[in-house]
């Protein structure tokens, strides 16, 4: 018998149904079991990691302590169990098929031919088995991207028959989420494309030993019954996922279907125990209750598609909670902020948070959007990029250094107060080749940083490549710019701050990826408790420092 038991989570009938929340979900519920769980995630796009996508193409790209640039499902798998993910969490055919291709390089395959089968398979089988063999797990989630079907998908599918056939039923088991349409012409709810995606995925050798149906509306016992005969599941492994006002409700809604239950069942555990999810139910009971609303404008140049700041926009639930306020987050593009739109929305906010990205696009709106936020004494967070307008808005408007830039915008600029890193200048790959992962910061005593975070020390993660210029630092310093974090072994600056400001804080890192739903963020908690201070008092006259 294996000491790990697998998980394998696919999707069919259509992309975008949450397959991540349903793995987050039921890890959640495992794990408030005194399970010790994790997840991983297959992707079968070519590219190594997101790290050079689009936001639009793909979201948000998140990043782990150990410095891999990995899906945004990720996010959520940190979320919601609390637990740090690594570059084992985030395999796509990318990285697969370079690994095969190194192998046959160095003559590992004593001369065979390399192929889809066996070789390639049994890459992946390996990288799944990664986080089970640690020994530090008794469960391992693995969600297969894309849709039963997909060319690009096969081979996990593949992988998945063989290491599911190798482990035994008692020790690994399939969920298929799928989706049961409601046509509101015919008034019901259609189960065929479900059979059909079932079907898709027994023609590769794989039966469905749970089914997870997303709906708009409840399954009755009838179509329940339906979908366990032609599916060919048990009538308990029908399980309705119906759609929720929050993500965050997902696991109480899989808690009541008995997914977990089911599952240990399969899995031959022991299921005596009920999941303890106080601390889980107390975080929704604040969510849900909230006692006010503060509005923070969102500034940044991808907010068409939310998934592009998907860790921010949790990152303010969790502190929203945690202040018990609603933050109603409006989403303002850079690129057309006018004095018109200053006017009309800037200037309602109750704060103003400049939002990470790449390239010159709507840069100068970021910039008028800061020193908005700083003449006004409007709470402000810049985060990565946005603490970089920070320090350029300051240079032009308060040193008078009128042409100061950042090299990533002006790359003949001739006051770059935001530059291109010295170890990154010789370099001319753009993946995986930034400052990535966890990295040390000092905080400088009585600061607002130093009292949020309650130490002088603190780690966090990175995605940048370029820094705070130290040739300008005495220049912004004797202006009133205060440096309130350095890091330590490059002594660049991780964080500014405005004295004369009730609450203005830049930071090069990104403090986002860190916030889960048992452990807030302390810089997002303080920055909404300042927006819900300014809010209160109409203006900035009675606000302090958190």
């Amino acid at each position: 018998m294996a000491d790990t038991k697998y998980i394998f989570v696919t999707g069919g009938v259509s992309s975008s149904l949450g397959k991540g929340i349903i793995a987050a979900s039921l890890a959640k519920l495992l794990q408030a079991r005194g399970y010790r769980v994790t997840i991983q995630k297959l992707d079968p796009y070519i590219n190594v990691d997101p790290g050079t996508l689009n936001p639009y193409e793909h979201g948000e790209c998140y990043v782990t302590d150990d410095g891999a640039e990995t899906d945004l499902d990720l996010g959520h798998y940190e979320r919601f169990l609390n637990v740090k993910t690594s570059q084992a969490n985030n395999v796509t055919t990318g990285r697969i098929y370079q690994s095969v291709i190194e192998k046959e390089r160095r003559g590992e395959f004593l001369g065979k031919t390399v192929q889809v089968v066996p070789h390639i398979t049994n890459e992946i089988k390996e990288r799944i088995q990664i986080l089970g063999n640690s020994g530090d797990y008794d469960i391992v989630l693995t969600e297969i991207g894309g849709t039963v079907g997909d060319i690009e998908s096969l081979p996990y599918i593949e992988a998945v028959r063989q290491l599911k056939w190798e482990l035994g039923d008692d020790n690994a088991l399939v969920i298929h989420l799928t989706l049961i349409p409601f046509l509101s012409a015919a008034g019901e709810l259609k189960t065929k494309p479900t059979q059909h995606s079932v079907k898709t995925l027994m023609e590769s050798g794989i039966k469905a030993d749970i089914l997870v149906c997303r709906t708009e509306h409840d399954l009755n016992v009838d179509l329940r019954e339906k979908l366990a005969l032609f599916c060919n599941v048990r009538k308990e492994a029908v399980i309705q996922s119906i759609d929720a006002s929050t993500i965050y409700d997902v696991p109480n809604l899989m808690l009541e279907e008995g997914l977990d239950t089911i599952t240990l069942q399969k899995l031959k555990l022991p299921d005596d125990t009920e999941p303890v999810l106080t601390r889980w139910n107390e975080f929704l009971r604040r969510h849900k209750n909230p006692k006010a609303e503060v509005r923070i404008g969102l500034i940044g140049k991808y907010v068409e598609l939310q998934d592009s700041y998907k860790s921010i926009l949790e990152a303010f639930i969790h502190a929203g909670a945690e202040n018990e306020v609603r933050v109603k987050v409006e989403p303002i593009h850079s690129e057309f902020i006018s004095q018109k739109v200053i006017d009309t929305k800037v200037s309602k906010m109750d704060a103003l948070l400049v939002a990470p990205g790449f390239g010159e696009r709507g840069i100068e709106g970021k910039i008028r959007a800061v020193q908005y936020a700083r003449e006004h004494k409007i709470p402000f967070l810049g985060i990565c990029l946005g603490m970089q307008m920070a320090v350029i808005e300051y240079a032009r408007n308060v040193v008078k250094l009128d042409k100061a830039n950042s090299t990533e915008m002006q790359a003949d600029t001739e006051i770059p107060v935001i530059d291109l890193m010295e170890e990154q200048k010789d370099i001319t790959h753009k993946g995986g080749t930034m400052r990535l992962g966890s990295w040390d910061c000092e905080l400088a005593p009585d600061s607002i940083v130093s009292r949020v975070y309650g130490t002088n020390q603190i780690s966090e993660r990175h995605r940048h490549r370029y820094e705070f210029n130290n040739a300008y630092k005495q220049q912004l310093e004797e202006a009133g710019m205060r440096i309130t974090g350095t890091n330590p072994k490059t002594n660049l600056a991780e964080i500014i701050e405005l004295p004369d400001h009730p609450w203005f804080v830049g930071v090069q890192y990104h403090p986002e990826y860190k916030s889960t739903v048992a452990s807030p963020h302390p810089l997002f908690v303080a920055f909404v408790a300042a927006a819900v201070k300014y809010s209160q008092s109409g203006s900035s006259d009675n606000m302090a420092p958190q």
